[in-house]
């Protein structure tokens, strides 16, 4: 300790530094503080990946100790360790930022350290007596950050998805609740951002829901797929070297169980240390509900734009003032920030792109952006989508009358005629309708081309918003 005991000295293979007294992390942690201050973002800000890593310590640790590598005082200690931070706790001490050199070795060594400290703490030790217990030697006993960050990385991911796929089913739910109750409001479809044929607002609902839903269903198959095999005993390059050969089956099943998860071992170890392939696809499937979620706010956005000017078929639920300047002006603020999350997400998965590219030979230097990238576009995804949710959908109403005018006035409504009074009379009609400024069921009464009744059958929303051949007669 220092003179005023509130430093400890500790030593590697650089030097000597003084680490803050009450600090759980160690010296090869405070070195990565002061080399990489990046992104501002540190580890803890991700509690699913500590925990992660603390999952896979705790499974070293317990096939260590089985295989009588590691005495039964040092594996309650780090089991302790573990526990604590498994809970929740001391997610604090896990400083390094997020983006770093080393190919994830300061994470690595942030976890080691803290756990060793925790545990000395449980023998009655004080922090730094690594003679006692080891970050190397104990903690880190078996592995090398090259398959225990990368496992942690896998297994984080495992942990959150859970959270993610609820947060997606509930907002798909939301968009079809909201389809049931607009499936009577008839409105007119458009292409190109012109009138086409007329839909109700409920099936514009509904297919929000199903565009998502076939998200949801893929990100429920296939993540699992892709993050269950891990690396772990791989250790340096795959090869498994300084680790036991009864090690990694022992791992991989310990930590199985103590995760919940369905992890498997990779069936080539070295392929499965530097490969960042299930990254890019799962980031490549983040990055298209992000579109999803993109294109269907701009949408909500147009459906509620006015509200005198606009379209105006919907209003969005007002959560702030929209102007500095222009009074009574109310903005579809959910829906744009939820455009920017997505911008987020898709920009996120160039980088990850790119981190996966850029490996050489047997390791991958880039993950540290690829998990900081991972995490990030799925945290931010389900804070998107909850705010979407309970901020904006449920609370989205519908102009019903309004919506019926536009129908009634559009000169899309002529296709629904085609098959009664012909193309070529529909034409005329259309072209009659824009350069008159009248209505198109005006110009058909006038011209007697139909009558009230069979009008009214054409006109039924039940009838122009599903299939309906009627062969054209006379």
């Amino acid at each position: 300790m220092s003179a005023a005991a509130s430093f400890r000295l500790e030593k590697d293979l650089l030097g000597t530094l003084e680490v803050p007294a009450d600090a759980y992390y160690g010296i090869q942690t405070l070195r990565a503080v002061q080399n990489f201050r990046l992104s501002g973002v540190p580890l803890s800000h991700y509690p699913k990946l500590v925990i992660a890593l603390a999952m896979v310590k705790q499974a070293a640790a317990d096939a260590n100790h089985q295989l009588g590598h590691l005495d039964d005082a040092k594996h309650a200690a780090i089991s302790q360790a573990c526990a604590r931070l498994i809970r929740g706790e001391h997610h604090d001490q896990f400083v390094v930022d997020v983006i770093q050199g080393g190919a994830g070795t300061s994470t690595n060594m942030n976890a080691n350290e803290v756990i060793a400290n925790l545990a000395l703490e449980a023998m009655g030790r004080p922090k730094g007596d690594y003679k006692a217990l080891h970050p190397n030697n104990d903690v880190n006993m078996a592995q090398s950050t090259n398959d225990a960050y990368p496992t942690a990385i896998r297994l984080g991911l495992l942990l959150g998805h859970n959270t993610l796929l609820a947060s997606l089913d509930s907002l798909i739910q939301a968009f079809a609740a909201k389809g049931e109750e607009f499936s009577a409001i008839l409105k007119m479809g458009r292409t190109q951002l012109q009138d086409a044929v007329p839909m109700t607002l409920g099936q514009e609902f509904r297919a929000f829901a199903t565009t998502l839903g076939e998200d949801l269903d893929r990100l429920k198959r296939l993540v699992p797929e892709l993050l269950t095999e891990v690396n772990l005993g791989g250790t340096a390059i795959g090869t498994g070297i300084n680790a036991d050969p009864r090690y990694q089956k022992l791992a991989v099943t310990r930590l199985a169980a103590i995760s919940g998860q369905p992890l498997v071992p990779a069936a080539d170890l070295i392929e499965a240390t530097y490969d960042m392939g299930a990254f890019v696809l799962l980031s490549g499937m983040l990055k298209r509900t992000a579109v999803k979620l993109s294109k269907i706010c701009n949408d909500l956005r147009l459906l509620s734009s006015g509200p005198r000017t606009g379209i105006n078929e919907i209003n969005l639920p007002p959560r702030q003032p929209g102007s500095s300047i222009m009074p009574g002006k109310v903005n579809p603020v959910i829906p744009e920030a939820v455009n920017q999350v997505a911008f987020e997400v898709i920009g996120n998965d160039m980088a990850v792109t790119m981190a996966a590219e850029a490996g050489q030979l047997q390791l991958n230097v880039m993950e540290p952006l690829i998990a900081y990238k991972m995490f990030d576009s799925i945290r931010l995804l389900q804070r998107a989508m909850d705010m979407l949710r309970e901020h904006c959908v449920v609370d989205i109403t519908a102009n019903a009358e309004h919506c019926q005018r536009l129908v009634e006035h559009s000169i899309g409504l002529v296709t629904a005629l085609n098959p009664y009074i012909g193309y070529e009379n529909a034409t005329r009609i259309a072209k009659l309708a824009l350069d008159s400024g009248r209505g198109v069921l005006e110009l058909v009464r006038e011209e007697q081309l139909l009558d009230d009744e069979m009008l009214a059958d054409i006109l039924r929303p039940e009838n122009m918003i599903a299939p309906r051949l009627v062969p054209l007669k006379g």
